[in-house]
C-alpha cells in the first residue's frame, strides 16, 4: 500500500493488507506506510466489537499523512480466522503485541475504540508491569464501555451474553439484515447512512466481514469480553487512567451504549486529558462522521 486510495469494499480492504501467523493464528493486518515524509511515530489502531479494522476505511488515508498506520483484526473478527474457542482480552492483546514485535517497533501512538479500548488497557497494564517494552507516546480513546457499570448494553448484547459460551447452531436467525439493523441502532439519529449497496455504503462490507467464515456464529464467544471487563476493570481501566502518556478523548455524544457520562468519569481521573465531544454522533464516530472524527483525533496525534 504505497499510494492514497479510497477503499470501500471487503476485497479492496483485504488487498492492501496481509494475513500473518501470530500466536499460532491466522490474523489479518495492515501496515500502511506514511503518505509523504514520516514525521510522526507509527500509529496502532485497535477496533471494536463486533466489527473490524474496516471501521477506519474512510479515514485511513488522512491518518497516513505523515505517519505509518498499523491495523489488526482481532481473532474472531473481520478478515482474521474465527476458530470455535474461548476468546480472551489477553489473547487479543497478545496478537496486537506480536504484530508490533514482528515489525520491530518499540515506539508508537495508540488509537482505540470500543473493546479496543480495553485491549489497549491490557497493553498499557503490561507496560506498567514491564512485560510489554513499548513506548506509547500518546493515546486517543473513543467510545468504549471503559466503565462497564455505566454502559447501556443493547438488547442484542444482552441476548448474546445470556447464551452459553459456545458456537451458535447454523440455523440461528442472525442475518445480514439483522446485523445491519443492530449496528445502525448504535448510530446517532442525526447520522445519514449511505443506501445499502451504494459505493459509499460502509455497513455492507462491515456486515459481510462479520459473517465471513461463519463469524456471526461465534459472536456468543466474542461477547465474553464484557464479562472479563467486569471482572478485571481495575486492571484495564486503571491502566487507561494511569498510563503517563498524553491522553486525548474523542466521544460521540449520542452513543446509546458507551454513554457520555463515561467521559466525565475519565476526565475526573485524568484532569490533564484533552477532550472533543462530537455532538450528533453515536457509537461509531469514524464511520458516522469521518471528517469530524479525523479533525478531532488528529488533535491528539500531533504536537
Amino acid at each position: 500500500m504505497s499510494t492514497a486510495t479510497h477503499i470501500s469494499t471487503t476485497a479492496g480492504w483485504e488487498a492492501v493488507g496481509q494475513h500473518r501467523e501470530l500466536c499460532g493464528h491466522r490474523v489479518f493486518t495492515i501496515d500502511a506506510p506514511s503518505i509523504g515524509p514520516e514525521v510522526h511515530e507509527p500509529l496502532l489502531i485497535l477496533h471494536g466489537f463486533p466489527t473490524s479494522s474496516f471501521d477506519y476505511a474512510a479515514v485511513l488515508d488522512a491518518l497516513r499523512r505523515g505517519r505509518r498506520v498499523l491495523l489488526i483484526d482481532g481473532l474472531g473478527y473481520g478478515l482474521s480466522a474465527k476458530p470455535d474457542m474461548h476468546y480472551t482480552l489477553a489473547l487479543q492483546a497478545d496478537l496486537a503485541a506480536a504484530f508490533v514485535a514482528s515489525l520491530g517497533l518499540t515506539r508508537l501512538a495508540l488509537l482505540t475504540h470500543d473493546v479496543g479500548d480495553t485491549v489497549g488497557g491490557e497493553l498499557l497494564a503490561r507496560r506498567a508491569d514491564g512485560t510489554w517494552p513499548v513506548e506509547v507516546t500518546r493515546r486517543v480513546i473513543t467510545n468504549g464501555s471503559i466503565y462497564i457499570e455505566q454502559a447501556h448494553l443493547t438488547d442484542g448484547q444482552q441476548l448474546l451474553l445470556s447464551l452459553p459460551d459456545e458456537k451458535l447452531p447454523p440455523n440461528i436467525p442472525v442475518t445480514a439484515a439483522s446485523l445491519r439493523r443492530t449496528l445502525g441502532d448504535t448510530f446517532s439519529p442525526a447520522t445519514t447512512l449511505a443506501p445499502e449497496g451504494s459505493p459509499d455504503d460502509l455497513l455492507g462490507p462491515t456486515v459481510e466481514q462479520i459473517m465471513r467464515d461463519d463469524g456471526h456464529l461465534v459472536l456468543t464467544r466474542l461477547i465474553r469480553y464484557i464479562e472479563e471487563r467486569r471482572e478485571n476493570q481495575e486492571r484495564f481501566t486503571g491502566a487507561i487512567e494511569s498510563d503517563p502518556s498524553p491522553l486525548h478523548i474523542v466521544w460521540g455524544m449520542d452513543d446509546p451504549i458507551a454513554v457520555p457520562s463515561m467521559v466525565d468519569t475519565l476526565t475526573a481521573a485524568r484532569p490533564d486529558a484533552t477532550v472533543v465531544r462530537l455532538e450528533g454522533v453515536g457509537h461509531y464516530p469514524m464511520v458516522e462522521a469521518p471528517d469530524r472524527f479525523l479533525a478531532a483525533a488528529l488533535l491528539g496525534l500531533s504536537d
